[in-house]
């Protein structure tokens, strides 16, 4: 990708979160999920990990190789106009060198964002100790500095989405972790597993940076999120999994019922899924 054009592209990915509107970040997994999100008037678009992961056969967890991860951001990333941010786990590597390898990686592929989570792949109850994220993050901002792209790192703790720790303590581990993050270089602060409104107010107030929440059926309207002061709000892998649910309803409803109304009702005709693609400038 062009160097100018990156960086216009990593700048507006920015200022996308300082708000006052909420950036809703809807997340693909493959050229065409990203292509109908950009369609749909979308400023960005993030990847899924768990998306990419499970198209290309791999569970999600850093199953799938950080190469064929980067591969498949940079196809999603040339099908689109708009900024793309890449969900890229726990940087594949376990020291900051490895992990600032792998945002190299990514800014190389076009991306101007990057997700980065401080879970352990082989157990997700534990995290990675404090001091080594915050090292890992700063890393990684170095690199991009580096590079010359305004790479917008949304550093996520998993306290809450898998339940670190006692109860009563987790709301002040997540702050203490985000505003550590936010200190080492992060430029988005990322809680995923948190859904009340009142839970969800008080990290607003606490954290020192624009807060990312994952979006559920739990979570608040869009339009309280925002008010609230919320800056982004993620879909997550939600969208390619749902997609999994209609192609399963599809082939159960065939051979159960022997009826195809599933996947013929409010379907998109060949001719939109092509007018997706033709005569476009790819970037």
């Amino acid at each position: 990708m062009d160097t100018k054009l990156q960086s216009e592209k990593a700048s507006l990915l920015h200022q996308l979160h300082q708000g006052p509107k909420i950036l809703i970040l809807v997340n693909a997994w493959d050229a065409a999920s990203a292509r109908v999100i950009e369609s749909l008037g979308y400023p960005a678009v993030a990847t899924t990990s768990g998306g990419v992961a499970r198209s290309l056969g791999y569970p999600d967890g850093e199953h799938i190789p950080r190469g064929e991860m980067i591969d498949w951001v940079a196809r999603i990333v040339r099908s689109v106009r708009v900024p793309v941010t890449a969900d890229l786990e726990a940087g594949y590597g376990r020291t900051p060198e490895a992990v600032a390898e792998t945002a190299r990686l990514a800014i190389g592929a076009g991306a101007v964002g990057m997700n980065f989570e401080d879970s352990i792949g082989e157990d997700p109850s534990r995290l990675v100790p404090l001091s080594l994220q915050a090292e890992k993050i700063q890393a990684i901002r170095e690199t991009a500095d580096a590079l010359g792209v305004q790479l917008v790192l949304n550093a996520r703790t998993d306290v809450y989405l898998t339940g670190v720790g006692e109860p009563s303590g987790r709301f002040g581990e997540t702050v203490k972790r985000l505003n550590a993050y936010r200190e080492a270089g992060a430029g988005c602060l990322f809680a995923p597993g948190v859904a009340d409104a009142s839970t969800i107010a008080a990290l607003v107030r606490e954290v020192n940076g624009p807060l990312n929440v994952l979006a559920t059926d739990a979570t608040p309207p869009v339009a309280e999120l925002e008010k609230m002061g919320v800056r982004r709000l993620s879909l997550g892998s939600g969208p390619s999994r749902a997609a999994l649910a209609v192609m399963r309803r599809i082939h159960r409803e065939l051979k159960e019922r022997g009826t195809c109304t599933t996947f013929t009702e409010d379907v998109m005709t060949g001719a939109e899924a092509d007018g997706l693609f033709v005569e476009r400038d790819h970037n």
